[in-house]
């Protein structure tokens, strides 16, 4: 579901009249590839391609043959492509591509690339040692328009030190509470007390992030109207059950950065351990783990380069506190219980919802059958 965000889109509007190229960045959830395909529908199919690079990007023969293929811009008079006969071939290729391809009238066109780093794959082919490097040379040089996005801000950053000023950095932010809302009416069904009602809640407890925002406005839109059963903490309590969207959800984060970074199992046993008690500091995680603050500051700066955490006054925090509860509630040895949820959800819950949000709507106790099992699949909170 493409979610709109107004202020951001026409940030990117006018990065592209001005002839710019908008690198959008953002975490998981935030929102930037609805970003990306609500762009192309303003801007029009004829002038506009969606590109994922994050699927596409294998060998650069095969990207360059998914791009041409799935591209529904073409060069004027173009001919039946041409299989490349080297890595270095593909690459050129699909460069001179997005260099060539009009709109119906002639104008160049604006492609949207989606996790644009994933390019940097293509390196451990021939000719491609420095494919990121030729990458924004080109797109530098290119009469086509970009937009790109990639979810990892730190290794952009890095990337982009050095290169021309066309690029403009351009960070998603949270949804504020009147974009939640106007969102969560496509989920109300006319009900007065549906999801727009407690948009502020809804925005607090997911930290303005669309993708949470979309599965927790989903789930308050299938409980029924009335009651505790509608409240966003228990909506959000069900959604952390072990079978729940939003564990599988957070569980894809924590897991695709992690294989991303260097020294998986020190990474997982440092975010354990932030996720016990945050933020810590480098001499505190240290001593949890056991290791040698030289040894600890590396696998630190692993998870800064992925975005995981993040380092404010010398001491250490998630970025995302809802991967940060996922990690409270399932990184152990065994599944969470009923009572083990509600108690991590009303804690967490404390924790963000503004202070105008009445006493009794965070002071929550589960509601348990007496043989333990969940009557309708629903973590009550009253």
């Amino acid at each position: 579901m493409i979610v709109e965000r107004p202020g951001v889109e026409k940030r990117l509007l006018e990065s592209l009249q001005a002839g710019r190229i908008p690198v959008l960045l953002g975490g998981c959830a935030m929102g930037r590839t609805s970003l990306l395909l609500r762009m192309q529908q303003t801007l029009g199919a004829p002038h506009a391609q969606y590109l994922d690079f994050g699927s596409v990007a294998t060998t650069p023969e095969r990207c360059f043959a998914s791009v041409v293929g799935a591209s529904h811009v073409r060069p004027p008079g173009e001919k039946p492509a041409v299989p490349a006969s080297t890595a270095r071939a593909a690459f050129d290729g699909m460069m001179a591509f997005f260099d060539r391809a009009a709109g119906p009238d002639g104008a160049p066109v604006t492609f949207l690339l989606d996790e644009i780093l994933d390019i940097r794959t293509f390196e451990n082919f021939p000719g491609l040692r420095h494919v990121l490097r030729d990458l924004i040379a080109r797109l530098t040089a290119s009469p086509a328009g970009f937009v790109l996005a990639s979810r990892f801000t730190s290794r952009v950053h890095r990337l982009l030190r050095d290169a021309p000023s066309r690029f403009e950095v351009v960070h998603v932010p949270p949804m504020s509470t009147p974009e939640v809302q106007a969102f969560a009416l496509r989920f109300d069904g006319g009900r007065s007390d549906g999801p727009a009602s407690r948009a502020d809640l809804v925005a607090a407890l997911t930290g303005g992030r669309a993708g949470y925002a979309h599965l927790l406005l989903e789930g308050l839109a299938a409980m029924a109207p009335g009651g505790p059963a509608t409240d966003p903490i228990a909506a959000l309590a069900a959604l952390f059950a072990p079978e729940g969207r939003l564990t599988a959800r957070c569980r894809e984060s924590y897991e695709f950065r992690l294989h991303r970074a260097r020294g998986y199992g020190a990474l997982k046993a440092i975010l354990g351990i932030l996720a016990e008690d945050e933020p810590q500091n480098l001499t505190e995680i240290a001593h949890h783990l056991q290791r040698t603050p030289g040894s600890t500051k590396d696998y630190l700066s692993w998870l800064e380069d992925v975005d995981v955490i993040s380092m404010h006054g010398k001491r250490y925090s998630y970025n995302d506190p809802l991967v940060r509860l996922y990690v409270r509630l399932h990184a152990r040895a065994v599944p969470p219980t009923d009572a083990d949820i509600v108690r991590e959800v009303r804690a967490y819950a404390q924790e963000r919802l503004p202070q105008a949000v009445p006493a009794t709507a965070v002071m929550a106790s589960a509601e348990r059958s007496s043989d333990g099992e969940r009557a309708s699949g629903i973590i009550e909170i009253d």
